[in-house]
């Protein structure tokens, strides 16, 4: 029963400061002792997520362990200088590694290929719960949940890991100073230790305001280094960036695409996320608004990718219909504005394309 009385005592050994201190405060005990009294009324009920919660100091760690004794605690893993995927278990393959981290959003393969060491904090804390879903079959608590990201990139981060956890059957405790969470992480329960109070969740995810706008061929460099096939951009391009509270996350652009078979067509010539804003449909959401407004102008919508969790979302997707399969055909024309190279590498890799309908 995930309920308990209990007492922690903590010895004061003796020292010429400490006495001058008790002396001072007029403070006499030899033993600090804190009793703690904690119902989480969650026996017999289907959970995925819990969130304890409350002030520093206020003991959610030591609550977490002493009622949850049979979940493993999670302070981190030792990592090396070696690649993020080389860091996983041995015994797991390629493809499950990378399904796992586009899963937590974590979706850039340039940065797969970084040593821990050098990613973003946003981009520790999702592949840190990519392999820890991974590698142990054990229910979870992760102390200190968020607590070295900012915030905003705490919420986004919250909202794409919880998918992940629901979606493998996960049991996962996050422990946090951090109320802001709460409705992105969408606990199935939640235990605020500040007001002693239990509660069950979930609670709805809030909506992300976006603003669209028109974008320069200058600001491409604030999204280059996150696309994983070129840092290269045509000029001639249509460009947009996706903007949430007046920060630029998302970079989407168009190219007239010469077709046989389709007339008037254009062609979406870059979609990219920045790392910690990945996982909660943001790209798929920014393209499909944009080709609506140009199915609505006349024009057919058509995308090629390689990615596989972006082949997957479009799938799921009612605005995209897949006209081919994933193959390794040459996706692109004379006036894709791909270098040679690019154009010979592409046929080395499985694409699929996909028609914008609406």
């Amino acid at each position: 029963m995930p309920s308990s009385k209990f007492v922690i005592e903590t010895k004061i050994p003796s020292s010429f400061r400490v006495e001058k201190v008790k002396g001072q405060f007029d403070y006499d005990a030899s033993i600090i002792k804190k009793e703690f009294d904690v119902n989480i009324p969650i026996e017999d009920e289907k959970w995925n997520i819990g969130l304890i919660v409350g002030a520093s100091g206020s003991g959610k760690t030591t609550i977490a362990k002493n009622v949850f004794k049979d979940f493993e605690l999670f302070e981190g893993f030792d990592w090396s200088d070696k690649t993020i995927i080389d860091d996983f278990e041995d015994g797991l393959s390629p493809k499950q590694i990378t399904e796992a981290l586009s899963k937590v959003g974590f979706s850039s393969p340039p940065d797969w290929l970084k040593p821990f060491g050098v990613l973003s904090n946003g981009q520790k804390m999702r592949a840190e719960l990519a392999r820890l879903i991974l590698e142990t079959d054990k229910p979870v608590i992760y102390d200190e949940f968020t607590s070295v990201v900012d915030r905003q990139v705490a919420q986004i981060g919250s909202s794409a890991i919880q998918k992940f956890i629901r979606k493998e059957d996960k049991q996962f405790i996050a422990v946090s100073c951090h109320y802001d969470i709460e409705e992105w992480l969408e606990p199935d329960w939640v235990y605020d230790v500040n007001k002693k109070e239990f509660y069950r969740g979930r609670l709805r995810r809030p909506d992300i305001k976006v603003n669209i706008r028109k974008a320069d061929q200058s600001e491409w460099k604030l999204f280059k280094e996150f696309h994983y096939l070129s840092a290269e951009h045509n000029k001639s391009a249509h460009r947009y960036i996706a903007e949430i509270d007046g920060e630029p996350v998302a970079w989407c652009s168009f190219l007239h695409f010469p077709h046989a078979k389709v007339k008037n067509c254009k062609r979406i010539h870059r979609i990219v996320v920045k790392p910690d804003y990945q996982g909660i449909g943001i790209g798929g959401k920014f393209m499909s608004v944009l080709a609506k407004k140009y199915k609505t102008d006349g024009c057919r919508i058509r995308l090629v990718t390689s990615a596989p969790n972006f082949i997957h979302g479009l799938q799921q997707s009612k605005n995209w219909l897949m006209v081919r399969k994933p193959s390794r055909v040459q996706p692109a024309g004379k006036s894709s504005g791909f270098s040679n190279k690019t154009k010979a590498t592409s046929t080395e890799r499985l694409t699929a394309s996909f028609e914008y309908v609406g």
